[in-house]
């Protein structure tokens, strides 16, 4: 990350929107935003593997999973402001491998800390989580508030976005799907 690149983009900014970037309350808002920058966009060049705990339990266990309620903050890549919003992640593992829990938690992070959307978000948790634990099925929901939406154009202060990605049985079998739907409509 180039914090100094940004630096001067954010003094430029400043003075294109008619601010003093030296007035006393702006001087160093350009080193913060840089280091915001740094912080909010980690995820890209973080790995989601690096969160994998994989464990192997003994028998088949086969039964859904559902992790809900997963602090989402994002930045929407069209216009740089935030949506904030909630994942809520079902699975039903395969062959005994199963996630240790709170990596659910620090995946979402990793791919909510880059520019993105809110329907490639989706799409890229349930596929990491489908290719790298193989589950009999997966679901991911977010739900999320747009600040784009919020501060600007519409101003549609609380709609939701809601998303979803279906994987495997989650997408396929009407009963699984179904059972899952019951639980995040709780």
């Amino acid at each position: 990350m180039d914090l100094e690149r940004i630096e001067k983009a954010v003094r430029e900014i400043l003075l294109a929107v008619g601010e003093d970037p030296e007035r006393e309350g702006l001087q160093e808002t350009p080193n913060r935003v840089a280091r915001m920058y740094a912080e909010i966009f980690s995820g890209l060049k973080s790995d989601p593997k690096q969160y994998l705990k994989i464990f192997h339990e003994e028998g088949e266990h086969d039964e859904l999973v559902f992790v809900r309620d997963i602090p989402l903050y994002s930045v929407c890549e069209h216009h740089l402001l935030p949506f904030i919003g909630k994942c809520h992640i079902a699975y039903i593992p395969r062959d005994g491998k199963i996630i240790g829990l709170s990596k659910f938690a620090r995946i979402v992070d990793c791919f909510a800390r880059r520019p993105q959307v809110q329907e490639r978000l989706t799409a890229q948790i349930a596929d990491f989580i489908e290719e790298n634990l193989n589950p009999r099925g997966v679901a991911v929901f977010i739900e999320a508030e747009h600040l784009c939406m919020t501060m600007r154009g519409a101003r549609a202060a609380g709609a939701l976005t809601q998303t979803s990605a279906l994987r495997g049985c989650m997408r396929t079998e009407a009963k699984t799907r179904n059972e899952v739907m019951l639980l995040l409509a709780k």
